[in-house]
C-alpha cells in the first residue's frame, strides 16, 4: 500500500536530514530515503565552518556535536611561505569551527530528523523517479531484500549529491560551470596535536591543511592541479608526502606522527543547477557544488536546507506559488554563493595571486583586525564581496601605508 507524504527527500546527509527535520518541525509529513545506513562515511573535507556551527546552534543540535568530543577550532593560520596570516574564523554567534568525522555528524543529523517525526528509510535504493504529465510525483524503490514500493508526494527533493539522480531525470540546467580544477585527497594521523588550530599551507601548485577531528586524530587534506591527476594517482601517498615537505617544519611534525588510514579523494566539478521545476527541488550539492579547497560544503548544505525549508513551507501552506517562492530561493542561494564560488575556483586553479592581491596580503599581515577579517572571509563567515569592498580594504591599506 502506498503512503502519501507532503515531501519526499532523496538523501539523508548534510542537506537532506536538516531539510527534512526543519519541515517536520513545521508539521509536515516527510519521508527521507538513503541507500546508505548510518553511521557511515562519505568523502568530505570535514570542516564545519562557523556559519554551519551557528545553524546547528539554531536547531538545538550543537551541544550534541560538542558531546562527541570533537575539538573546537579557534584559529585558522594561512602560511604562504614568506609569512602567515592567522586569525579567528567565527563571530559572536559562533566563534569556533569544527572538523567532525562524517560517521558522527551525519548520524547525528539522521537521528535529529527521526526525532522530529521524519520517516527515515536507510539502505533504500531509488530505482525510478515517477513523472506524470511532466511533473515529478513520487519515487519507486526498494529496501535491501524488499519488494519494489511506490511513494508519492507533491514535492520530491533531491539531496542526493553532485551526481543527483533526480537532477539527471528532470534534466536540471547547469550554469556557471567550470572545469575540474584540483585533485584533492586526505587521510588521518595520530600523534599530531593541533591545539585548536586549522593550519593551511599555500605553495606553488600545491595547497594542504591540517585540522583536529574525532578520536585524537588529525585530518590532513591537500591537492594539486587537475592536470597532474592522471600522473599522480598512480602513487598518491608518495606525491602527498612530498607535498608536505614544501613546509619543512610541518613535515617534520608529520614524520613524528602515524598515518592511520588510506588516502581518500576525488576531483570535484564546479557548477550551479536550476534547483526547482514541476514537483521537484534540489538542495545541497545536488543544486550547487564546487571544489573543496575552501571547505564550504557542509555549511552550504546546512544554510541551503534552512533556506529551502522556508520556501517549501511557503509553497505548501499557500502563502506563495511554488514557482514564485522557489525562484526567490534560487536567487537568494545564488547571490549568497556566487562570491565564494568565484574565490573557490580562483584558488583551486592554483594560479599565483596577481600583484594587487599580493599587495593586499602584505598589508593585512600584522594587522590583527584585518587578519581576522581575512580568515573570516575564507571561512565564509563574511562574504568575499564584503571583505574585498573598497569600504573594507581602504582603511586596511591606509593603515599599512602609515
Amino acid at each position: 500500500m502506498s503512503h502519501r507524504y507532503d515531501v519526499i527527500v532523496l538523501g539523508a546527509r548534510c542537506a537532506g536530514s536538516p531539510l527534512a527535520m526543519l519541515l517536520a518541525r513545521r508539521g509536515y509529513r516527510v519521508l527521507v530515503v538513503d541507500r546508505a545506513t548510518f553511521p557511515s562515511d562519505t568523502i568530505s573535507t570535514h570542516i564545519l565552518q562557523p556559519r554551519g556551527v551557528a545553524a546547528l546552534s539554531r536547531w538545538g543540535l550543537l551541544d550534541r556535536l560538542a558531546a562527541t568530543e570533537c575539538p573546537p577550532i579557534h584559529t585558522y593560520a594561512f602560511d604562504s611561505g614568506p609569512f602567515t596570516i592567522a586569525g579567528a574564523p567565527g563571530n559572536d554567534e559562533a566563534p569556533f569551527a569544527y572538523c567532525p568525522r562524517r560517521t558522527v555528524l551525519d548520524a547525528l543529523l539522521v537521528t535529529a530528523a527521526a526525532e522530529a517525526g521524519v520517516e527515515v528509510r536507510e539502505d533504500f535504493t531509488v530505482e525510478d523517479i515517477l513523472v506524470e504529465s511532466g511533473r515529478v510525483v513520487g519515487i519507486r524503490g526498494r529496501s535491501k531484500g524488499g519488494a519494489a514500493i511506490v511513494e508519492r508526494a507533491p514535492i520530491v527533493v533531491g539531496a542526493d549529491g553532485q551526481r543527483s539522480k533526480l537532477a539527471n531525470v528532470v534534466g536540471a540546467r547547469q550554469y556557471h560551470e567550470r572545469p575540474l580544477l584540483e585533485a584533492g585527497y586526505y587521510s588521518y594521523w595520530s600523534g599530531l596535536p593541533m591545539n585548536g588550530r586549522y593550519e593551511i599551507y599555500i605553495r606553488h601548485n600545491r595547497a594542504f591543511g591540517a585540522a583536529p577531528t574525532h578520536d585524537g586524530l588529525t585530518m590532513i587534506v591537500g591537492g594539486w592541479p587537475y592536470a597532474e591527476f592522471e600522473a599522480n594517482k598512480k602513487d598518491v601517498a608518495q606525491h602527498f608526502l612530498a607535498m608536505l615537505e614544501l613546509a619543512p617544519s610541518f613535515a617534520a611534525r608529520v614524520r613524528e606522527a602515524s598515518r592511520e588510514a588510506p588516502f581518500v579523494g576525488m576531483p570535484v566539478p564546479n557548477f550551479f543547477r536550476t534547483p526547482y521545476g514541476p514537483g521537484w527541488v534540489l538542495v545541497g550539492d545536488a543544486g550547487y557544488t564546487k571544489d573543496p579547497v575552501t571547505a564550504q560544503g557542509i555549511a552550504d548544505a546546512f544554510c541551503d536546507a534552512e533556506r529551502c525549508s522556508v520556501a517549501i513551507d511557503a509553497a505548501l501552506s499557500g502563502r506563495g506559488s511554488f514557482d514564485e517562492v522557489m525562484h526567490t530561493y534560487q536567487r537568494e542561494r545564488d547571490e549568497h554563493a556566487l562570491p565564494m564560488y568565484e574565490l573557490t575556483c580562483q584558488l583551486a586553479s592554483f594560479q599565483p595571486p596577481p600583484a594587487e592581491m599580493q599587495h593586499v596580503l602584505g598589508a593585512i599581515h600584522g594587522n590583527q583586525a584585518a587578519m581576522d577579517g581575512f580568515v573570516r572571509m575564507n571561512a565564509g563567515t563574511i562574504s568575499p564581496a564584503v571583505f574585498f569592498s573598497p569600504e573594507n580594504l581602504g582603511p586596511i591599506m591606509a593603515a599599512a601605508a602609515r
